[in-house]
């Protein structure tokens, strides 16, 4: 069975990307609290079987978020006023960068995968959100 939604005008239509991939607590607001946020971040990487030790929420001044090899991720605080959309977005870049390293060709379709068009949140985030 495809997965659904309803549109304003009351028609149907199928879910995609981060609709479709989310964790089943997706919605479009924002994060209530930094435990919300570990909580996605938890989530998303039990779902791309990431072994995420550490998990930090901090100002970063030139940063969306960061990982290391050694399994620890810290996220910019400012995300957690944005849309979940976009901290969707960020939680899975930063995880995916545990098995690609960098932005090629795989990283991108594994984007493509789990988020849809993600180049719309990757947009938003460099204005500003």
């Amino acid at each position: 069975m495809m997965a659904v939604r309803k549109d304003e005008d009351g028609a149907r239509r199928p879910l995609h990307g981060l609709e479709r991939d989310a964790p089943a607590t997706f919605v479009a607001d924002r994060w209530r609290d930094r435990e919300e946020f570990k909580g996605r971040v938890k989530e998303w990487a039990r779902k791309l079987e990431v072994d995420a030790h550490s998990i930090y929420i901090r100002p970063m001044r030139r940063k969306w978020a960061s990982c290391s090899t050694g399994g620890t991720l810290s996220f910019n605080d400012e995300l957690l006023g944005m849309p979940k959309e976009l901290g969707d977005y960020v939680i899975v870049h930063e995880l995916l960068h545990f098995s690609v390293p960098n932005h090629g060709k795989l990283w991108k379709s594994l984007m493509r995968a789990h988020l849809g068009e993600y180049e719309k949140a990757e947009q938003r985030l460099r204005v500003g959100g």
